[in-house]
């Protein structure tokens, strides 16, 4: 048995939302101009986990999508491709014998987006992922539990999903504009990462709000506590709400003042969004492009 109330105490997890959201304004007011075009929106780019998350998502459309990704290095040939094409697990198969290109395949499961399930469906949703060639498992923390203090069954339940993912890696996902609260953030990163999540992530993308800065600076802080401690580099994936240039230079940038350079790349940094790409692509060559 884990004591969640002495864990909490090795970190700095007494936060107020205020002073939070007046620090993450100020690193961006002071920051962001620096982070400019147009090889930071390249780097973006390369960084984005391309979703398709719909209720009428079926394999042609799926696997259309993956067709315009086995394609991308081909029409832009200066621009390097998106990290993932995050999809729900029952079309991890569809994109895994699809993709001829080096491109992750991200799942979510483990009854997302609610997390509201029994946790045997969850740890077996996840594993038949994997089998179907899911290289990235995306899951929600049992929400409900962990503001229920139920911090002990929340982590339980991660190292069980985590088992299941075998070799692939695990994003674990808050829904930060559920838990409101910094501390609250705060306390849930930590928690992820200590039952082994591989990436924490901030929302996604059903909820309102989904990703915000504030949120962000306080994933960061932990990533970097957390690495302090730990030795173990932990990614972060912002997701939900990200559409603009502009929002993925936010998230950049906090990533790149709070941790660091060596974790602005695809292997430790993601963003998750389903309009962003083409977005970027216009931006990058200033005129309107609608690949995806």
């Amino acid at each position: 048995m884990k004591d969640f109330n002495a864990f909490f105490q090795g970190y700095d997890v007494e936060l107020n939302d205020k002073e939070i959201a007046e620090l993450t304004a100020r690193l961006l007011e002071e920051k962001s101009q620096v982070n400019t075009p147009p090889e930071i929106y390249k780097q973006c780019f390369n960084s984005i986990d391309l979703t398709s998350l719909n209720t009428a998502d079926n394999v042609t459309n799926i696997r259309n999508m993956v067709e315009k990704v086995n394609a991308f290095s081909i029409i832009f040939p200066d621009i390097p491709s998106v990290a993932a094409i995050c999809v729900y697990p029952n079309f991890a198969g569809v994109v895994h014998d699809t993709l001829t290109v080096p491109v992750l395949v991200a799942a979510v499961s483990a009854g997302f987006p609610s997390s509201q399930t029994f946790v045997e469906v969850k740890v077996a949703e996840t594993s038949l992922a994997v089998h179907e060639g899911a290289s990235e498992i995306d899951v929600v923390i049992s929400v409900g539990a962990f503001l229920n203090k139920q911090y002990e069954d929340v982590f339980d339940e991660l190292v069980e999903i985590k088992a299941a993912c075998r070799h692939a890696h695990l994003k674990v996902i808050l829904e930060t504009g559920t838990l409101k609260q910094a501390a609250e953030i705060k306390k849930a990163s930590l928690l992820a990462m200590e039952a082994g999540a591989d990436f924490i992530k901030t929302s996604t993308g059903k909820t309102n709000p989904a990703s915000t800065p504030e949120a962000a600076y306080v994933m960061c802080t932990a990533i970097k506590e957390f690495y302090q401690k730990t030795g173990r580099k932990v990614g972060f994936k912002p997701a939900g709400g990200i559409v603009t240039p502009a929002d993925a230079i936010v998230y950049y940038t906090i990533v790149k003042e709070i941790l660091g350079n060596e974790w602005l790349n695809n292997q430790l940094f993601r963003l998750g969004a389903s309009r962003l790409a083409n977005n970027l692509l216009t931006a990058i060559y200033d005129k309107e492009v609608t690949y995806f």
